[in-house]
């Protein structure tokens, strides 16, 4: 992946999400006060970015054995509520070790 796209992908996900924002605010002028609608607005960038990132996650290593260590790895530390760098960089030497005895095998 070069980084014209990640660059467009950046782009195209902060225009969803100022989209999203700007259209609740330009549209509905009085107060929303449903449960679902303010949980599909506060949800929606992280869905986004899921949608964009998650697929990546696949291909960005030279096995699909490894990219699913660094995933498991990282849900797994997400789930006990590890902070960002914690999860990124132990998912990281997760696929890097598993790269590693990959490799002398």
């Amino acid at each position: 992946m070069n980084v014209f796209d990640v660059l467009w992908k950046i782009a195209l996900m902060a225009i969803i999400t100022y989209l999203c924002r700007v259209l609740t605010l330009v549209l509905v002028r009085k107060k929303i006060t449903n449960v679902r609608v303010l949980s599909f607005f506060e949800y929606l960038p992280y869905g986004v970015l899921s949608a964009m990132v998650f697929p990546v996650v696949f291909y960005s290593t030279a096995s699909l054995i490894s990219a699913l260590v660094g995933t498991v790895v990282a849900v797994i530390l997400s789930f006990f509520r590890r902070g960002l760098l914690t999860v990124a960089l132990s998912a990281t030497a997760a696929v890097f070790i598993t790269e590693l005895i990959i490799n002398a095998i």
